[in-house]
């Protein structure tokens, strides 16, 4: 599994520790993922994610896992959650009579 966050992206960052002496040495920043099951309203569904905690806030703040996913890039969002991204979007769309 990648060090990469589904639903913003977020991942894997390189930089120098930094001792008192100014010595560098390579280092890596992780993201800090948690695994979590995130509630769709319009599907009616749960979804497992491997997330990060400031993309869990952001949901909590936007108003849920729909109302995130509508807002979010395509670019940023993992397949699965683009594919989740599309399903919320044909829910919602309104019925169009045949």
């Amino acid at each position: 599994m990648s060090r990469r966050c589904e639903l913003t992206g977020k991942s894997v960052m390189t930089g120098n520790n930094v001792s008192h002496s100014h010595r560098k040495t390579r280092r890596r920043f992780l993201p800090n993922l948690c695994r979590v099951t995130l509630a769709s309203d319009c599907l009616g569904r749960e979804f497992r994610f491997r997330i990060s905690a400031n993309a869990l806030r952001s949901i909590d703040r936007i108003g849920g896992l729909d109302a995130f996913l509508l807002k979010a890039k395509d670019e940023k969002l993992s397949l699965k959650a683009q594919r989740i991204k599309r399903a919320v979007k044909k829910s919602l769309a309104p019925a169009t009579p045949a």
